[in-house]
């Protein structure tokens, strides 16, 4: 939920997310005290979980 305001989208018939802006992911987690190696190691799956589910909810908000 912290990250909310730092997705990367990609408009075209229908926005999508993409990412994270991970510069400012990785500045959060240090500044709430987290090591950068660790959360270099899990950042990269944690996005690619939230890539998913962002964009299967959008999919379903889009066919109500």
């Amino acid at each position: 939920m912290r990250l909310g305001g730092q997705m990367r989208v990609a408009s075209g018939m229908a926005a999508r997310v993409i990412g994270w802006d991970m510069t400012a992911a990785l500045n959060l987690g240090e500044a709430m005290g987290m090591d950068r190696l660790v959360i270099a190691e899990f950042l990269p799956d944690l996005e690619q979980v939230m890539v998913s589910e962002m964009n299967k909810r959008a999919s379903q908000t889009d066919e109500s």
